[in-house]
């Protein structure tokens, strides 16, 4: 396999990484915007029940469908959301495995290939 083939198959692995990063930072945006949306529903429930409990009434059954329902599809939504998460959390470590024949790219070059005074990683390898 020649340098540029090694290049590409690391630089696209890079490439999947980086767009993982992204998806499941897009989805912890999202499962945090739908939790806020389940804990404003939950409020809105807790503050009509107070308000009818306060008046010394019972909250009328079409207010209780409607907010109880709001908070469960926001609740649902979260938790989909959250085993999405998991599911791309666990496919994670088999799409950053090196492809089987690679050498580890931390294997320290020969005392040829450093220049007196650098460190053994500035030998210009491409990481």
């Amino acid at each position: 396999m020649s340098f540029f083939d090694k290049l590409q198959v690391e630089l696209n692995r890079a490439g999947r990484a980086a767009q993982d990063a992204i998806d499941e930072g897009r989805l912890r945006l999202e499962i945090f915007r739908v939790r806020q949306l389940a804990d404003k529903a939950a409020q809105a429930l807790g503050y009509a029940v107070y308000r009818a409990k306060a008046k010394g009434e019972e909250l009328d059954a079409a207010a209780w469908d409607r907010l109880s329902a709001t908070l469960k599809e926001h609740e649902a939504e979260a938790s989909r959301l959250d085993a999405e998460l998991t599911k791309v959390r666990d496919n994670e470590p088999a799409a950053e495995a090196p492809p089987a024949g690679d050498t580890p790219a931390a294997a320290p070059p020969s005392d040829d290939q450093t220049p007196p005074g650098n460190s053994a990683g500035a030998a210009g390898n491409p990481i």
